[in-house]
Order: structure tokens, then sequence, then C-alpha cells
């Protein structure tokens, strides 16, 4: 796993107005370096260090409120982490399409591909729209 600069990682948790720990600049130094989503399991075992769930927790929440990660659920009602492009605390901008390959359970934020267009009955109105496709990654195609 490439491992990103010190100071990349402090900006991005500088910028966020976060506390620079240990724990916070080894967890987003996973999200960094990984393509695709990431399970709460997986951080804890990429991390590299023994962090006790709650931490791992409540650095992953904490994430989400700041907008630099975002939640997608998954098959199994499970959540994967993914990093955010241009989200910001409190407002959250990744309504796209997520790719689950059915076979190696990899998932991906597809922000290429328009999100359809969805026509509410009067009187409704979307506060977030999840797309999620599931298929086969090109990786197990082969």
């Amino acid at each position: 796993m490439p491992v990103i600069t010190t100071p990349q990682v402090e900006d991005i948790l500088r910028r966020n107005n976060l506390s620079v720990t240990d724990s916070r600049k080894k967890i987003l130094n996973v999200f960094l370096s990984m393509q695709g989503a990431v399970a709460h399991r997986d951080i804890e075992r990429k991390a590299g260090e023994k962090f006790d769930r709650v931490t791992v927790y409540r650095t992953l929440q904490t994430f989400v409120e700041k907008g630099i990660i975002h939640t997608i659920p998954t098959t199994d009602n499970s959540i994967r982490y993914a990093l955010c492009k241009d989200c910001t605390e409190g407002h959250h901008h990744d309504n796209h399409i997520h790719f689950i390959c059915s076979n190696c359970s990899n998932t991906l934020c597809l922000d290429d591909i328009s999100n359809p267009v969805i026509h509410l009955p009067s009187g409704y109105s979307a506060e977030e729209i999840e797309v999620v496709v599931k298929g086969i990654c090109k990786n197990c195609k082969q």
C-alpha cells in the first residue's frame, strides 16, 4: 500500500479543523492509498495499528461529518466508506452511482456516470438518491 506523505494527510485534517492524531493520519492514509470503498474491518486491518474499534468508528464518523468520506450501503446491510470528491462539512455531494462486484465484493464510486433522473409525484422532494449497481467487475471478468 503506497504511503501518502504526512504533510498531505495533515493538510487535509487541518483544512477540516481536525486535530492531527496518529489514528486519524493512519486511517486517512488508508483511504488515500486505495481505490474503491473500504469496510470498517478492512480499515482496522490496513491501518497497521491496533486501534480499538471505538477509535476507528469515531474517526470514521468524524470524517463523514466533515465531508472527507461518505458511506455506501452494501447488499449485506453493512457499510463501506469511500473518499468524497467535493463534499464539505454537512453537505455531501456524493449522489453518484456505486458498483458492487458480485464476485469479489469490490465497491467503487462511478463518478463519471450520471444518475438517472427521478420524477417524484407532486409534493415529494428527494434529499438523497442512492443508486447501487451489482454485477461483475472488469478484474473478475478476465
